[in-house]
């Protein structure tokens, strides 16, 4: 509780900032580096506006800072209820200051945080058409249409992919498709029969 209450006493040297433009900035400055850290070149920028004189006495401050935000964002927390994340020592106008600038940044955060997570799209649809570019039926090919639908519900999440296969390559893929195949098929019985036989051992000592 101690080290909190030290922690939140760094705040006030923000009011040695020149403006609230320079507080603007360095909570975007932490955001934009939320996953590499400030490096030398911000970290002098912020000292400036700052007035310190060394890392020293600016990493507590930003560390307070990064846990504001971190609150702010990944918590399930409403704009209405970001001044309640700050204690009573914590000066007022440094609160309405801040409560500020996180309303107005944490629907854009939020969103980042979002973009962040990254996961493979799902196949919604897949058609395929045999198309003869020659006379030849060698000369076969499969024209396969794949559409893959994004985290997002809209249809702008939809991707649509479209390839060719010629004859040798759709026939390694299916060979390759149907073993996977069977090799589900054998695990699915593989735990049945496990399944029946631990059931008829359970009846049998009962």
């Amino acid at each position: 509780m101690a080290e909190g209450h030290r922690l939140w006493g760094h705040l006030p040297l923000l009011v040695q900032s020149s403006s609230k433009e320079s507080v603007e900035y360095i909570l975007q400055a932490l955001w934009r580096t939320r996953k590499t850290g400030l490096d030398a070149a911000d970290r002098a920028i912020i000292r400036d506006m700052l007035h310190l004189p060394s890392d020293s006495d600016l990493d507590p401050l930003l560390v307070c800072l990064r846990m504001l935000i971190r609150r702010c964002v990944y918590e399930n927390i409403s704009k209405d209820e970001i001044q309640k994340l700050f204690p009573p020592e914590v000066l007022p106008e440094l609160q309405r200051l801040l409560t500020l600038l996180l309303q107005k940044f944490q629907r854009e955060w939020r969103e980042d945080v979002l973009k962040d997570q990254v996961s493979l799209p799902r196949l919604k649809a897949m058609t395929c058409n045999v198309v003869n570019q020659n006379q030849d039926p060698l000369e076969h090919v499969a024209v396969m249409n794949l559409k893959l639908q994004g985290d997002t519900q809209s249809s702008s999440g939809e991707t649509q992919v479209k390839f060719q296969l010629a004859r040798d390559t759709l026939q390694t893929m299916l060979k390759s498709m149907y073993f996977i195949r069977d090799q589900m098929s054998s695990g699915d019985a593989a735990s049945n029969g496990h399944g029946q036989e631990q059931g008829a051992a359970e009846t049998a000592l009962t």
